[in-house]
C-alpha cells in the first residue's frame, strides 16, 4: 500500500503528521525520513545540531524543520505537538524503523470511523544488529501514534516520557524496530544522560538519597534486568545492557545528590 494508492481511494481520510526530535542524528536521518516518507506531513524538531543531521533532513521536500532549544525530553515533545495542525500524529524517535506492514496498520487505523484516541505499539529492541529478546525489554511498548487532541508529556516525567491522554487507549498488533544500541559507547552515554535527567526527577519530588539509593539500588536493578527480567538468557548482550541500565541508576543518584549539594551551597551565599 502506497501513500499515492491511498489518496486516490480515499481522499477525506484523515491527515497523519509524523514527529521526530533530533539533535546530532546523521547516523539515522536518512533512513528515517524514508521510513515515514507515507505521512502526509513530517516535522523534524531540532536543538541546534553541530553536524549533517540539517543538511540531509533538508533534501526531504516533504520536511519541515523546527529549531528549538532542548531543556529536557517532555518540554521538546510537548513542543513539537504544538507544531501540528493533521488530526493525527505519529512520534518516532529517530532510532526507530516502521515495517511495511505496521506501516499500512497505521493507515488502515486513522481511516476507522471508531478509532480511539491513542495506540500502543510493542518495540523490537536491536542490540546492533541481532534483537535482544530479554533483558526486560520483552514487554517494552510505548504510545507512538495518538490523536492531536488534548494530548500532552507530563512535565513531571522529562526522561522516559509519559503521554498524557484524554479517551482510550488501544494496541497495535505489529511492532517497530528500535536500533537503540549500536556501540557501547554511545549507549553508555545515553544512560549516563538519562541517569541525570533521572535526577532532575528525583530533585523535584524531594528525595533525599542514602546508602540505599547509592549502592543497593543499582545491585537491585541489575539483578532485577539479569536474572528477573531473563537477561541472563541474552548472554553476553544481556549482561552488558542489564549493566549499563544499571550504571544509569547509579548516576542519578550521585547526580542527585550533587545537585542538592549544590543548592545547599548556594543558599548559603
Amino acid at each position: 500500500m502506497t501513500k499515492q494508492n491511498i489518496e486516490i481511494s480515499n481522499p477525506e481520510r484523515p491527515l497523519l503528521t509524523a514527529l521526530i526530535i533530533t539533535y546530532n542524528e546523521e547516523r539515522n536521518i536518512k533512513e528515517v525520513l524514508q521510513n515515514i516518507s507515507f505521512a502526509d506531513e513530517i516535522i523534524v524538531i531540532d536543538s541546534f545540531s553541530s553536524y549533517q543531521t540539517i543538511t540531509i533532513a533538508k533534501k526531504f521536500k516533504q520536511v519541515k524543520i523546527v529549531q528549538h532549544p532542548f531543556e529536557n525530553y517532555a518540554l521538546q515533545r510537548n513542543f513539537a505537538i504544538s507544531q501540528v495542525t493533521n488530526p493525527w500524529i505519529l512520534f518516532i524517535d529517530a532510532d526507530e524503523r516502521l515495517t511495511p506492514i505496521l506501516q499500512e496498520e497505521i493507515i488502515q487505523t486513522i481511516q476507522q470511523k471508531e478509532a480511539l484516541s491513542a495506540y500502543y505499539i510493542y518495540r523490537n529492541f536491536m542490540f546492533k544488529n541481532s534483537r535482544l529478546f530479554f533483558s526486560g525489554w520483552q514487554t517494552d511498548k510505548i504510545i507512538r501514534l495518538f490523536q492531536n487532541n488534548n494530548v500532552y508529556y507530563s512535565e513531571q516525567k522529562i526522561v522516559h516520557e509519559k503521554l498524557q491522554v484524554s479517551g482510550k487507549t488501544g494496541k497495535l498488533k505489529n511492532n517497530l524496530t528500535h536500533y537503540s544500541y549500536s556501540d557501547y559507547w554511545s549507549y553508555k552515554q545515553k544512560m549516563i544522560l538519562y541517569g541525570k535527567l533521572k535526577a532532575k526527577e528525583a530533585l523535584g519530588i524531594k528525595t533525599n538519597p542514602t546508602f540505599f539509593h547509592f549502592y543497593i539500588r543499582p545491585i537491585y536493578q541489575f539483578i532485577y534486568q539479569y536474572f528477573i527480567r531473563l537477561g541472563i538468557l541474552d548472554g553476553k548482550k544481556g549482561i552488558i545492557i542489564c549493566y549499563l541500565n544499571s550504571l544509569s541508576v547509579y548516576v542519578r543518584f550521585q547526580e542527585l545528590k550533587r545537585l542538592k549539594s549544590q543548592i545547599i551551597k548556594t543558599s548559603k551565599i
